[in-house]
């Protein structure tokens, strides 16, 4: 398995401060800088309010029908007023504790008249809300989304004095005032600076685990830009996770449903990634090899030459069935667990991880070729670096081994992302000059920002090439359109035909380097399905020491075509095979030299170009 550079794995590895290294402006909102939310906020009521530091005392063995439809109305309450009642924005109540002082009134209600009646009187003992003055408005100018607010009227699901009493809420909305969330500068993706990880609480511990869903669903609620596309009935998720939070039985128990929630939202930025040991299947085991999924099948991509390997298995392999259980029923059982923004990552990162389990041999059924195969092969530990980051497993690359640039052929320039220097990018094109076409390996994640350094040098004139959405402080839930980012020409200006290569493992920083690059004269993606996960990601910190990121920015091209869950569409698509890996080819590279050297380019000249550069 290979493992990623540590500074390349900012959207795979869980998160840690460090510094932006230049990514937080806004030309650079792919950076996945995951901002680390306070855990030492101002001493406001977050800090002095201290009644449920050692426990919410609320245990909920069971949950009734009517039980649930009046906390959905409480989680949507509940989340509205954090973000639009000027006692809660401006940070003069423990809010997360407030949820906890409504809750036995809302549990105890026998129907939804008397729920809304506790809600009123809740929402009254927080005061008047005086009329605002400025008051904000929503500017429909380059809006990208509204928030979504019809519910606060609907005086059959809330009656007539609590619906009034929202919506006087909504209309005295003050002016950019948010004490929960801030936009980060320049790029506008969320940071959620006052939420507290509440690491000491023990579990199982109802509230808290109700406090989990209400701050995620209403984090995705107002601040993900990405919500039009998410594909799931947002409101039906809630009701369906409040039980499958609230009765969860134990600290594991909390942490799979909290994962199977997160993958609701389908973003491959996502994932409960404090939590990747607990996500099936666990164990601190794994088998030496790496896995990739190719037409359908988990396929046998690379073993692991570092002695001791006792692995039988071969580069090729097709393994069909694991433990004893078919691969298909696995993914299926596992599936719920791996946050995605498409198919295609999914099965990437359970690739990455379905060999773990309890050290000791499993038995394997393995497709060799046209024979079938029973093996015992040894699980071996996960070397200690893994484990030290939270059981996290590195994604392999997909590009050629060696240096970062070189010359396949006198025609051909060849550069892969994970090793390129931005530094270096004027040296790159020197080298490239008078060659047919440069090969860009995007197969990756880059190990520096490299969207202006090369992508300025390959324009010749100031070209578009994507643009952002932002979320609005004082209209929550709704984005705004900021104006396209542009490559402006530099010199050396390469002048050859430009081929990116994609796949599953081109993720965020690297789709967004894809989308520059692409907007060259000419240029062309060629391959599969990129992850469709772009944009910075933003932490949220969850009850239990608990966190988790989203993509922050939406990033769309020029024209605002989307990017999230789409990824970027190679314009020529090459899908990998399992013949091709069992006979050491590349068919993405292949078609890349046949774009650039021709259609009727014998295969034989192909192969020499790059066979050599494999090992």
């Amino acid at each position: 398995m290979v493992a990623l550079p540590a500074v390349a794995i900012a959207q795979l590895s869980p998160p840690r401060p460090s510094p932006s290294g230049g990514h937080d402006i806004p030309q650079a909102a792919a950076a996945d800088g995951a901002e680390t939310a306070g855990r030492n906020p101002p001493k406001l009521a977050i800090a002095t309010d201290h009644r449920f530091d050692n426990g919410s005392g609320i245990a909920i063995h069971g949950l009734d029908g009517t039980q649930i439809e009046n906390l959905v109305t409480l989680g949507k309450v509940w989340g509205f007023l954090k973000y639009y009642d000027p006692t809660v924005t401006s940070g003069r109540l423990q809010w997360d504790y407030a949820l906890f002082r409504v809750l036995p009134a809302i549990l105890r209600a026998p129907d939804r008249a008397s729920a809304n009646a506790a809600l009123v009187k809740w929402i009254d003992a927080l005061g008047p809300v005086p009329r605002c003055s400025p008051c904000a408005h929503l500017d429909p100018h380059d809006l990208q989304s509204s928030p979504d607010l019809d519910w606060i009227a609907d005086a059959r699901l809330l009656g007539e004095t609590l619906s009034r009493k929202l919506q006087w809420i909504r209309d005295q909305r003050q002016v950019g005032t948010q004490f929960y969330v801030t936009l980060a500068p320049k790029v506008g993706y969320p940071v959620f600076g006052h939420e507290p990880s509440y690491d000491h609480i023990p579990f199982p511990d109802s509230g808290f685990q109700l406090l989990a869903l209400f701050r995620y669903w209403n984090i995705i609620e107002y601040w993900y830009p990405d919500r039009d596309v998410i594909g799931e009935d947002w409101d039906k998720v809630l009701a369906t996770f409040i039980p499958r939070l609230v009765l969860a039985r134990d600290s594991t128990g909390y942490q799979l449903q909290a994962m199977a929630l997160i993958a609701r939202v389908h973003d491959t930025h996502a994932s409960l990634r404090s939590s990747l040991d607990t996500r099936p299947p666990a164990g601190h085991c794994h088998l030496p090899v790496s896995l990739r999924f190719v037409q359908q099948q988990a396929v046998v991509t690379a073993v692991d030459g570092a002695p001791p390997n006792p692995s039988a298995l071969q580069t090729g392999d097709v393994i069909t069935k694991l433990g004893g259980r078919p691969i298909p029923a696995l993914v299926r059982e596992w599936a719920p667990y791996y946050a995605g923004s498409n198919e295609a990552a999914r099965l990437r990162d359970i690739a990455t991880y379905m060999t773990r389990g309890p050290c000791g041999e499993v038995g394997l059924a393995v497709r060799r070729d046209d024979h079938a195969l029973s093996l015992e092969v040894a699980r071996v530990p996960l070397p200690k670096d893994h484990l030290a980051m939270g059981d996290y497993l590195p994604i392999a690359f997909h590009d050629l081994p060696g240096p970062a640039f070189r010359l396949l052929s006198p025609e051909v320039a060849y550069l892969k992302l994970s090793s390129a220097s931005a530094r270096q990018a004027g040296d790159y094109v020197r080298q490239a000059a008078g060659t047919a076409g440069m090969i860009i390996d995007a197969r990756n994640y880059p190990s520096e920002f490299m969207v202006f350094a090369l992508g300025s040098l390959l324009v010749d004139r100031p070209t578009p090439f994507a643009r952002f959405t932002a979320g609005d402080l004082s209209n929550p839930g709704a984005f705004h359109w900021a104006p396209p980012l542009v490559l402006e020409p530099k010199a050396p200006h390469y002048r050859g035909k430009v081929v990116i290569l994609v796949d599953e493992v081109t993720q965020s920083q690297a789709e967004y380097t894809a989308m520059a690059f692409r907007a060259a004269p000419g240029a062309l993606v060629v391959g599969s399905t990129t992850a469709g996960a772009d944009g910075n990601a933003s932490r949220v910190e969850l009850p239990g020491g608990l966190f988790t990121i989203i993509s922050g920015v939406g990033v769309f091209y020029p024209d605002r075509r989307p990017t999230q869950r789409v990824g970027i569409v190679p314009d020529v698509v090459v899908e990998p095979t399992i013949a091709a890996i069992r006979a050491g080819r590349d068919p993405v590279l292949e078609e890349a030299l046949r774009l650039i050297l021709g259609p009727k380019t014998p295969i034989s000249r192909i192969e020499e170009m790059y066979r050599g550069q494999l090992h």
